[in-house]
């Protein structure tokens, strides 16, 4: 008799361990949906990353470009801004 309740025992004990795999909350189906989630925001990371990176450069772009832009006004057009004075220096 003793043998027999704990042959029960464990049949009730491994079915609940079978229940918490299929049903409970880290199932495998659970899990296979947080697998999915997790591949999809990985991939929407990328994507955001891959635009911040283009922005970054475009406005490193502009920020350089319009300052190399400005010198070379400067130096073959002898562009001033206003209120500023020029001044040229003769080298011998």
């Amino acid at each position: 008799m003793g043998s027999r309740s704990v042959m029960f025992a464990l049949i009730a004990l491994l079915v609940m361990v079978h229940a918490q795999l299929w049903f409970g909350r880290g199932s495998i189906s659970n899990v296979a949906q947080l697998q999915a989630r997790l591949k999809a925001q990985f991939q929407h990371n990328q994507q955001a990353e891959q635009a911040n990176l283009q922005l970054a450069a475009e406005v490193r772009d502009l920020k350089e470009g319009l300052e190399m832009v400005e010198e070379k006004a400067r130096m073959e057009l002898g562009m001033i801004k206003v209120n500023e004075i020029y001044v040229q220096i003769a080298k011998r």
